[in-house]
């Protein structure tokens, strides 16, 4: 077995119902790999309903509960949800998400039968004091729980200066830490060697064939340009080529 190519979008709070016409778009764009939209949660039913992969943002660490506006992972399953998104960093920033809760949310997906995307990546200061191969390692080793198997989770990295902003790493920093997971990975792991390993933050058409030419860099996790075909379906095509 070998890490599977997946592009991912990831829309955040964007998208209603007209977004739909984007998705019939998306799913006729020829692909040589897999894809996965990850739409708000009013719109998971809808979209999974169109037949592409489908997965929410982030799920709650308990199956049911008084936990009002949260999602359990087996409700996004009930609905068409195949993934789940953990860890973002804008979950960790403005929710204030630990390792330890981002490790039981993947059990959680885990246990309903969802393939949980785990996301890590380092802040500017981080990067700029050289601190990013530790806190990538140490994201990895508390965020991923020992369930993890190459079948039932993705791994992200996303440099948190990087998203959003138009600014990317250079190939080099890209794969130093691609080099990195995957060791730490495969250490950890039986099939370690096979998770599949996204790249993330300010992909776009422009760049997305030089990201996955980096070794260990097995698909993207996409935002903003995941909203339109015209954006997304030239990055399909890129990693389809890959």
């Amino acid at each position: 077995m070998a890490p599977r190519k997946l592009a991912a979008g990831n829309w955040k709070m964007n998208g209603t119902l007209a977004s739909l016409a984007e998705i019939d778009q998306i799913r006729a764009t020829p692909a040589e790999c897999d894809v996965l939209i990850c739409p708000p949660a009013t719109l998971i039913q809808a979209v999974a309903a169109t037949g592409i992969a489908t997965g929410g943002q982030d799920c709650h660490a308990n199956a049911s509960g008084a936990h009002t506006g949260d999602i359990a992972a087996a409700q996004l399953r009930d609905v068409g949800a195949s993934h789940v998104i953990l860890g973002h960093s804008e979950r960790r920033t403005d929710h204030a998400e630990t390792d330890p809760q981002v490790a039981a949310k993947a059990i959680a997906a885990h246990q309903a039968g969802l393939v949980a995307a785990i996301c890590v990546g380092e802040t500017e200061t981080q990067r700029d004091s050289g601190a990013t191969l530790d806190v990538i390692s140490a994201q990895l080793a508390a965020s991923v729980p020992d369930c993890t198997t190459a079948a039932n989770t993705v791994i992200a990295y996303e440099p948190v200066w990087a998203i959003g902003t138009g600014r990317t790493p250079t190939d080099a920093q890209i794969a130093e830490v691609h080099a990195l997971m995957r060791d730490r990975l495969s250490a950890r792991f039986a099939d370690g060697a096979d998770i599949t390993l996204l790249y993330g933050g300010s992909v776009k058409p422009g760049n997305a064939a030089e990201i996955f030419a980096i070794p260990h860099v097995n698909g993207a996790l996409v935002g903003g340009a995941s909203l339109k075909a015209a954006d997304f379906g030239p990055i399909i095509t890129a990693l389809s080529a890959a």
